[in-house]
């Protein structure tokens, strides 16, 4: 078989499948590439055996239909080095020799046996679900959440966002037993409630293939795995077995306490005054007191702490509260309006991160931090 593609075109489509790709590979297969030629189309494949990133790449030019399995790193470093131009691949199907012809050199590989490697998962039609989602809210509801999952080993539920649909909104769950993010769509509805937890590594793939998406993405589900059909990729990956935490009790119904603030200032002490608190803690304390917010951190061990005011909107009693600091960086950093709304109730029980406006009308975004005692 041959054929002729563009070098960056070819480049493009394989660097964003190569994230698939294990260090740790079982399989000596799953370090290649898998090409198909077939109706004039090349289909390329990744997996690492759980997930299996596949993409259709434009071809200039093409003679007969075959498949072969073709070295990844070696592809990838060689295609990196050329300018924009067309290179001709001639693959001899008997010996899996190929040859790269560029404008002016010849390149040559070695390849393996395509049918060797791993079918993919055939979908459950009796219980498959379905759900076409605007691509914009697959990605926002990804980016809002992926960075509150967990790595627990001993909780693999927790190290997923957990996606529910249901006819009011489509809501996206993330939580890591410390924070907890959830991303509702009200956008986004099904006909059928359903639920399914999304692995980290196949959503952090879509986090990069999903801003080039113009068109609606397609998502399908059965008992054991995901598939997501994009208009030049598709996904395929193994869910997360288990059912996840009644997230709903966990965030608090009564918290009366309200402090509104500007996000970026807050955000910017924070990344001042968190420096003096124990690298071991990153205990950051918050002191309430009508419309002043103090923060400060101290390190007894070296004898250093800070202490910065800011004036802010409160409605409430006196408080003083401990966050971890680096928990609550990462919050601010995911919210995305000018101000934030903090609502509170006392120094044990959790807080709520809100934005003070939505960007959208029809998202709902709640963020969730658990407390740090406070040593008198």
């Amino acid at each position: 078989m041959k054929f002729v593609v563009s070098s960056t075109e070819i480049l493009g489509h394989i660097q964003a499948i190569s994230r698939v790709i294990s260090n740790k590979n079982t399989l000596p297969i799953l370090d290649n590439f898998l090409f198909e030629l077939k109706d004039g189309e090349l289909v390329a494949t990744a997996s690492d055996l759980e997930t299996t990133l596949i993409t259709t790449i434009p071809l200039d030019a093409s003679e007969g239909e075959g498949v072969i399995a073709l070295p990844a790193k070696i592809l990838t470093d060689t295609l990196k080095e050329f300018p924009e131009q067309p290179l001709t691949f001639e693959v001899d199907s008997t010996s899996l020799a190929v040859k790269i012809t560029s404008e002016n050199g010849v390149f040559s590989i070695v390849g393996q046996n395509g049918e060797d490697f791993p079918k993919l998962p055939e979908r459950e039609e009796s219980n498959l679900v379905n759900i076409t989602v605007a691509s914009e809210v697959l990605l926002k509801g990804v980016n809002k959440t992926l960075f509150a999952t967990a790595d627990d080993e001993l909780r693999p539920v927790m190290n997923g966002i957990f996606i529910e649909l249901n006819n009011n909104d489509l809501t996206f769950v993330a939580s890591d037993a410390h924070k907890l993010v959830r991303y509702k769509r009200l956008d986004g509805r099904s006909e059928v409630e359903s639920s399914f937890i999304l692995p980290k590594k196949p959503a952090s793939l879509l986090r990069n293939i999903l801003p080039k998406e113009e068109n609606p993405v397609l998502v399908e589900f059965d008992d054991k795995n995901a598939f997501f059909t994009l208009s030049n990729y598709k996904l395929i990956c193994r869910l997360v077995e288990g059912k996840y935490p009644s997230y709903g009790s966990v965030i608090p119904t009564n918290n009366p306490f309200k402090l509104t603030i500007d996000r970026v200032e807050l955000y910017n002490t924070l990344k001042r005054v968190s420096v003096f608190s124990n690298p071991a803690s990153n205990l950051i304390k918050f002191e309430l007191n009508q419309n002043e917010l103090v923060v400060s951190a101290q390190d007894i061990d070296f004898s250093i702490s800070a202490r910065e005011k800011l004036m802010c909107q409160y409605e409430g009693e006196a408080l003083e509260i401990g966050f971890k600091s680096v928990f609550l960086l990462e919050i601010l950093q995911n919210i995305s309006s000018a101000n934030v709304v903090v609502a509170l109730s006392d120094p044990t029980r959790a807080g709520l991160f809100l934005p003070y406006d939505n960007e959208n009308a029809d998202e709902d975004v709640l963020m969730l931090l658990m407390p740090m005692m406070i040593n008198a």
